[in-house]
């Protein structure tokens, strides 16, 4: 599983019909759906139903670059110290 994950709404302008990676069931063709990109690797793109991605990001799954970084550096300290702190200097 990738750390971070592109993510973006999509229509397929092509009679294709994917398996989404997320529940395993059939996306049709011509409809509205998400494309996620792990890690910004377009060769391993994936096509999968919106309600599928937006449950997995509501469980915590599917982070953003950001996200992924923000959790990378841990809790920020408050506004105020950090203030404080420059006003020091």
């Amino acid at each position: 599983m990738a750390d971070w994950w592109e993510l973006r709404r999509a229509t397929n302008r092509k009679p294709s019909t994917y398996t989404c990676p997320l529940c395993g069931k059939r996306l049709l063709a011509m409809t509205e759906h998400a494309l996620i990109v792990p890690e910004g690797d377009a060769s391993r793109r994936r096509h999968a139903h919106l309600e599928c991605v937006a449950a997995a990001r509501a469980r915590g799954e599917l982070p953003t670059q950001g996200e992924w970084k923000r959790a990378q550096r841990g809790p920020r300290e408050p506004l105020g110290a950090r203030v404080r702190r420059a006003l020091r200097r």
